[in-house]
């Protein structure tokens, strides 16, 4: 496991929180004080709690299990399609398609008809329909990849949800809720924690501060990753040895 190091999450600006008057008392044992009006967290609990979390994340990943991050905030996106890719995790920047988790079957045909489109352009078919109609189907193709481009490798649910902004999110954490996902979240002083298995309580709107706590849980995600693939090729030289 990455060691944390208090003055890292310092420097990042992990402990500002929102201005006092937009509080959410639920956040209350997360923070250390206010300055100037605003409240600061309490790094010494965010590092337990990455630690924590990244913890349940890396034997996740090690199951094979996917997790699906979500950040559809400006200063997030970037980050997000950044950190998940290096660990070939699925991501969502753009709106979140309601009902990507609830009704997932619907989901997996619309990324089946990505696959279709992508068919007709290599077989052939696609050179054979009209101007307009190509033009049809480039744009449909575009706006799938736009909002799915990203999970056309998950077949089925994934093994938790990682959101930044439970506020932004909140349809998300809704449906991953509903369905008992595990959901692992930076939380923010605004923001209730309540429906956040695994609470991560930190700067959920600065760059440096997204972009720090993730590179702790992506480390942790590619241990696991590695983990498992160790594992399978030990089974695999037992096979032989057999």
């Amino acid at each position: 496991m990455t060691k944390i190091e208090i003055q890292e999450l310092l420097d990042a600006g992990v402990h500002f929180g929102h201005l006092t008057r937009k509080w959410d008392p639920n956040m209350a044992p997360y923070i250390y004080g206010e300055r100037n009006g605003i409240h600061i967290i309490d790094l010494y609990k965010t590092s337990a709690k990455i630690e924590e979390a990244s913890e349940a994340l890396r034997k996740i990943a090690t199951s094979g299990r996917k997790i699906l991050f979500v950040a559809t905030k400006k200063q997030a996106k970037d980050i997000i399609v950044e950190k998940a890719s290096s660990v070939n995790m699925p991501y969502i920047t753009e709106r979140w398609p309601g009902g990507m988790l609830t009704n997932f079957m619907t989901i997996r045909k619309a990324v089946k008809k990505m696959a279709i489109i992508d068919r007709m352009k290599v077989d052939g078919s696609f050179d054979a329909l009209s101007k307009r109609e190509k033009l049809q189907i480039n744009r449909q193709r575009e706006k799938l990849e736009k909002n799915l481009g990203s999970i056309t490798d998950m077949t089925r649910l994934p093994g938790a949800l990682f959101v930044i902004d439970v506020k932004k999110e909140h349809i998300a954490v809704a449906e991953a809720k509903k369905l008992s996902i595990p959901i692992f979240a930076m939380v923010d002083t605004n923001s209730d924690p309540r429906d956040i298995d695994f609470v991560i309580p930190s700067n959920d709107d600065a760059s440096k501060s997204i972009n720090k706590v993730l590179t702790y849980i992506i480390d942790d995600i590619a241990e696991g990753l590695s983990e498992r693939k160790a594992g399978k090729e030990k089974t695999t030289e037992e096979k032989v040895a057999e």
